[in-house]
């Protein structure tokens, strides 16, 4: 009896640039790679290979952008794989190293070939998902760059300023920042007593629930910070670090204002925020950015 041979599986490992493109047969065997770019003419080269090998079905690491939609519109089956399984994955083919852009190709290819069956074909989103998408993308980018901000910010005021590392709950918190802007170092923070500090705490609306005195002897207890030339060099770096913050800060909210209204508006509105964690994490994780 004569059996049907599966068709041929693609992969593609994305980058910004340019893409790596893997195309494997039924037995597992490699046989094609390719670059491409990030064109249009590049994503037309793409289709050819693909459609010229027979593949039906493509498997890649992200599930939105130019490649996928080209991709849906010529009708090809899109199979995502995260970054995370495909890192975990590479120990199947001898691999656990850094990044190799042909291996992860030629991976994906051929684990869409071997598990398909658990794999379910991405679905288009409509076009409010997409833009719901977008917006938890950016604020999951700004957030991991307020928190590289936050480690300068803090590698420069364990020099300049340890009492200040710790003695709000979150060092880019407004009351944090706010302080810094008002203690820039050593010398304005000698001024600073219990009762001024409790007097300056009640002008921010301070509600942490710590007295100034609490607060204080933190500060008081911990090592001093330096004076002197440095101390006035730190001082600008630690200005410039908390205006970047807080800029951050501001957009952050504002996207996460937008993210509020479009899920308002969305027809899924009840799955987004059914489940018991921060739903604009859990929208997250929906639109595929977390």
């Amino acid at each position: 009896m004569k059996h049907d041979i599966p068709a041929p599986t693609g992969a593609i490992d994305w980058a910004s640039e340019s893409h790596v493109g893997a195309v494997v047969d039924h037995d597992g065997e490699l046989v094609a790679r390719y670059d491409f770019s990030h064109t249009a003419e590049g994503l037309a080269a793409m289709l050819r290979r693909f459609a010229s090998h027979g593949v039906e079905a493509v498997a890649i690491e992200r599930g939105d952008g130019p490649v996928v939609e080209t991709l849906l519109d010529a009708a090809f089956e899109v199979f995502v794989i995260s970054s995370r399984q495909l890192k975990n994955l590479r120990g199947r083919y001898g691999s656990a190293g850094n990044k190799d852009d042909a291996l992860d190709a030629f991976v994906l290819a051929d684990v869409l070939r071997t598990d398909r069956r658990r794999l379910r074909p991405l679905e288009r989103d409509g076009d409010r998902t997409r833009a719901v998408r977008a917006l938890t993308r950016a604020r999951k980018d700004l957030i991991a760059a307020r928190v590289a901000l936050g480690n300068q910010l803090l590698a420069n005021l364990q020099i300049a300023l340890p009492g200040v590392i710790g003695l709000f709950h979150r060092l880019d918190s407004p009351i944090s920042l706010a302080f810094l802007r008002r203690f820039t170092t050593a010398d304005k923070t000698a001024w600073l007593s219990a009762k001024r500090l409790d007097a300056w705490l009640s002008r921010q609306g301070y509600a942490g629930g710590k007295t100034g005195t609490a607060l204080h002897a933190t500060f008081l207890a911990a090592p001093a910070g330096i004076r002197g030339p440095e101390a006035a060099a730190r001082e600008v770096v630690t200005l410039a670090l908390v205006v970047a913050i807080e800029q951050l800060n501001i957009q952050i909210a504002g996207i996460e204002r937008r993210i509020r209204t479009d899920l308002e508006a969305h027809p899924d509105a009840h799955i987004f925020t059914s489940f018991e964690v921060d739903p604009l994490q859990r929208t997250g994780q929906l639109c595929g950015t977390t």
